[in-house]
């Protein structure tokens, strides 16, 4: 998830994070001169369900020391087991989504570099088998690289180690290999690569994506850019000759909103306060970041209100993507809300969000499905026993059906 999102502009908020906000003002003035055009469709890939808690964030990691967090216990493989099963594919498709996007960590499909875990690959098989069956297409997410923890900051960093990258490389290509004949499944290469240089992830990418082409040329791989996936850095990230690529993004802004009282995040652990949306309240935002980023001004400067405007203008690197490459598809891969979100808040937050999406032709996955209790960033959409979506009202949403 986008844990380290800036809250207005998309991009990543370490750093600059004060400089950052000022974006928004020329953010929303250059999108108003933007005029609407569609992206190139994703056939069956038009809006999906993500899900995690299952062979990633299956643990809180952050609690760990890193000699733990690259085990696997036998408690974790009987998690692993039992956690997501072929009623939970059916449940998605029933709800009326198309395609599933399955995140999963390096280290529970590698024991060792080159030498694979087969009961756990078993998982995979069983989900690919499943989402055939009931007719869903299929996102797999390296959500968890070794080197590229989406939210914690390692020592060793996968686009400073050549034997990292060989590992990475190495792990898409055994994936190509079993599973070359599944036409429906993407391969996402990785989740939210963190605040790096562009151009190092760039080589990265284009050599991992250069050795699955020479064994598979009609495989779609989906590629995000730095900082999180921001929105912001699309313009950072190569561009292929290659229709069988895919560009991604995510979207958790405005982050106290999103990851409002979450227990993995110091900040809004910290905070500890309901935040609505839509609100004029904008005063309660800067009082956040006065309290927890130390800010004299709290940001947000000029807004008096966070609503679907202001989440237009987050998302204009997006918009701007799909204006400079009319030919290429853009997937907003992930995003979402915590459950600590008032429920009417949810429900108005996926809808606008949404809505900008499908008024820019931009296919969508949100997030997530179930996530295990104790990841603690609880993002879930339906209820943890009976699988039922938590609401009608947020199920039509996340449909992108109802509202204005």
């Amino acid at each position: 998830m986008g844990k380290l999102l800036n809250a207005e502009t998309g991009i990543a908020r370490k750093g600059n994070k004060q400089d950052m906000k000022k974006l928004i003002l020329a953010a929303a003035l250059a999108a108003m001169a933007l005029a609407p055009a569609p992206a190139k469709d994703w056939p069956g890939f038009t809006r999906g369900m993500g899900i995690g808690g299952w062979l990633t964030n299956y643990k809180r990691f952050n609690v760990l020391p890193e000699s733990r967090r690259l085990k696997i216990t036998v408690g974790d493989l009987e998690h692993f087991d039992t956690y997501i099963t072929e009623r939970d594919i059916a449940n998605i498709k029933a709800m009326g989504f198309d395609h599933v996007r399955l995140g999963f960590d390096q280290i529970v499909l590698e024991e060792a570099p080159g030498r694979y875990r087969e009961r756990t690959f078993r998982k995979i098989d069983d989900f690919i088998a499943w989402c055939e069956k009931h007719g869903l297409n299929m996102v797999l997410n390296l959500h968890k690289a070794v080197g590229n923890y989406c939210d914690i900051a390692e020592k060793v960093q996968l686009l400073d180690d050549k034997g990292l990258q060989d590992r990475f490389v190495a792990l898409w290509l055994e994936f190509e290999r079993r599973y070359h004949g599944k036409p429906g499944l993407a391969f996402e290469l990785l989740n939210e690569v963190r605040n790096v240089d562009p151009e190092k992830w760039n080589a990265l990418a284009d050599r991992t994506l250069k050795a699955i082409r020479e064994r598979n040329p009609a495989r779609w791989v989906v590629v995000g850019s730095t900082c999180w996936n921001a929105a912001g850095t699309l313009d950072k990230l190569k561009i292929w000759d290659d229709d069988r690529v895919v560009y991604t993004f995510h979207m958790y802004a405005p982050y106290e909103f999103t990851h409002q009282r979450g227990v993995l995040q110091a900040g809004p652990l910290y905070y500890n306060r309901v935040m609505e949306y839509p609100t004029k309240d904008v005063e309660r935002y800067r009082d956040y970041n006065r309290l927890v980023n130390g800010s004299k001004t709290g940001g947000y400067e000029g807004l008096t209100e966070i609503g679907r405007q202001y989440i237009r203008n987050c998302l204009h690197g997006a918009h701007v993507f799909t204006q400079k490459h009319p030919d290429k598809i853009l997937w907003n891969g992930e995003f979402g809300t915590i459950r600590h979100a008032p429920p009417a808040s949810r429900v108005a937050y996926m809808r606008d969000v949404i809505a900008t999406c499908r008024e820019w032709g931009i296919p969508y996955c949100v997030w997530n499905y179930l996530s295990t209790p104790n990841d603690g960033n609880r993002f879930s959409l339906v209820d943890d026993d009976t699988r039922r979506i938590l609401s009608p009202e947020l199920l039509k949403a996340c449909l992108g059906e109802g509202g204005d």
